[in-house]
């Protein structure tokens, strides 16, 4: 969205005009029937009362809107929307990159956490108190009891944690840093805001410090990361609710969030804590014993943001469109749509192996927690609260979309539930398990489709496995090789 008032900043200097408005007495020349230019006078206003886009603290300085000066623009005082228009510019210029910086610089990313700090602040996020951080750990331990005689991977031996929505972001932003830097290198590159050099000589001078305009698409990124983390830290009930370890070496649960969900189902707090408890050590388990998982992830998204293309057409058309009186239309304009639609091959199978990924990951947490639960009363329930959460989008949803431009489709969640529990019945838990050790011997998204294309692959690579190989080896070690054959 900051990228729109951005958009509509700089076209207004080259003719821009909002005929549409009712207070325009001069639509269509932007004249404010002296000969000067508004906007031009609006600019300099800004300049004068302190407005400095390179100050991270208060870009906008004593900055104050004139009516007088909105309406020779063609733009009504609405002050609740001029006070929305400002926040989105302040927003804009505290994430922008540092001064002088070029688009190969990237993302200001502590401009991106504090952003998203001051986003979760402006919500409920209490401390998190004493009664609920030993809950947290009292319902750990039951976990580990449970998950023991479900699962061959064991016991992490990390004191699990309880945090608020801040400290979720604090311990997890490295993580996201990691992972979406990729995207964000390939957007910076891809958003460089086309003939800036006919920029008028007010807006350079307004704007030229702070480097926004050639830094427009990390400006952009920076802006869609930090609301998107500060929407997910609304929704997230532990620190492995995205599929995988967001704080390596940490493990925790969020209890705001799980009173707030057992609220809205109606099932005991206590109850919901305990499901989620056991979701997290489940997963904390099989990421530490498979180390590869985590690994995977952050490749597979690197590989597919090497293809990534930037949709400015979209973007360009949504910003000369939008009717400017109406804050819902400027946001809705800007919700999605930032990448191409168009998928590279490489591209394909990244997006293939990622999404069975992680879905054999949360099938497989989803299968194990229903086995450890299974004396909890309302585990059904909350396992059916999850599952319509991922048709709704989850957060591992949310985020790889809106990040990565990355879906990921619910009915591939609900057939790598079913072939673990085939498996598990078939082969039993550990049999079950040890698919985890090494990728191939993992079911790809074709073979999640048809179980019997798996169940012939892994038949003929264990035949080998345990009858050639073994004879082989045996053969090696005996000295019963000849070279002469």
């Amino acid at each position: 969205m900051g990228f729109l008032y951005a958009r509509a900043l700089y076209d207004g200097t080259k003719g821009y005009t909002m005929t549409n408005s009712p207070n325009n007495n001069n639509p269509g020349n932007g004249d404010s029937g002296d000969g000067r230019d508004p906007l031009e006078d609006f600019l300099k206003k800004m300049q004068e009362s302190g407005f400095d886009p390179s100050d991270n603290n208060n870009p906008l300085g004593a900055s104050s809107l004139n009516p007088e000066d909105l309406k020779n623009m063609g733009l009504p005082f609405d002050p609740s929307m001029m006070q929305g228009i400002l926040e989105q510019m302040n927003t804009m210029f505290s994430i922008n990159a540092t001064p002088g910086s070029t688009p190969e610089q990237g993302v200001n990313w502590t401009g991106v956490k504090d952003q998203a700090r001051r986003m979760i602040a402006a919500d409920s996020d209490p401390s998190i108190a004493e009664n609920l951080k030993q809950a947290a750990a009292d319902a750990a331990h039951l976990a580990d009891l449970w998950l023991d005689s479900v699962t061959v991977f064991e016991r992490h031996n990390i004191p699990v944690e309880a945090w608020s929505k801040a400290e979720w972001l604090d311990a997890s932003f490295n993580s996201w840093r990691e992972m979406v830097e990729p995207v964000a290198a390939e957007v910076t590159q891809a958003m460089v805001l086309p003939g800036t050099d006919n920029v008028p000589e007010e807006l350079s001078q307004l704007l030229g410090n702070s480097g926004f305009l050639n830094n427009l698409g990390s400006t952009f990124f920076g802006i869609q990361m930090a609301q998107a983390l500060a929407s997910l830290a609304k929704e997230v009930y532990s620190s492995t609710d995205i599929g995988f370890p967001l704080a390596p070496g940490r493990t925790a649960l969020l209890p705001n969030g799980f009173k707030t969900l057992g609220d809205e189902i109606e099932v005991p707090a206590q109850e919901v804590l305990l499901y989620l408890a056991v979701r997290e050590s489940a997963l904390i388990r099989l990421h530490r014993t498979n180390p590869w998982l985590r690994e995977d992830i952050m490749a597979l998204v690197s590989r597919y943001a090497r293809g990534i293309r930037v949709d400015m057409n979209r973007i360009q058309d949504a910003a000369s469109q939008v009717n400017m009186h109406d804050p819902e239309a400027v946001q809705e304009a800007f919700e999605g749509g930032m990448f191409n639609p168009q998928r590279t091959e490489d591209q394909e199978l990244a997006v293939e192996r990622l999404e069975a990924l992680l879905a054999l990951i949360e099938g497989w947490v989803s299968f194990v927690a229903d086995q450890a639960t299974q004396n909890l009363p309302k585990a059904p329930q909350i396992a059916e609260t999850f599952a319509r959460r991922r048709v709704e989008g989850g957060p591992s949803e949310q985020v790889f979309e809106t990040l990565v431009g990355l879906e990921i489709r619910p009915r591939m969640v609900r057939e790598a539930t079913a072939f673990w529990r085939d498996y598990d019945e078939k082969h039993g838990y550990e049999a079950r398990d040890n698919l985890w050790l090494a990728p191939e011997t993992l079911p790809t998204a074709k073979e999640l489709e048809n179980f019997k294309k798996y169940e012939d692959r892994v038949s003929e690579q264990l035949s080998f496995d345990d009858v050639d190989f073994d004879s082989e080896l045996k053969k090696l070690l005996d000295g019963g090789y000849d070279d002469n054959k």
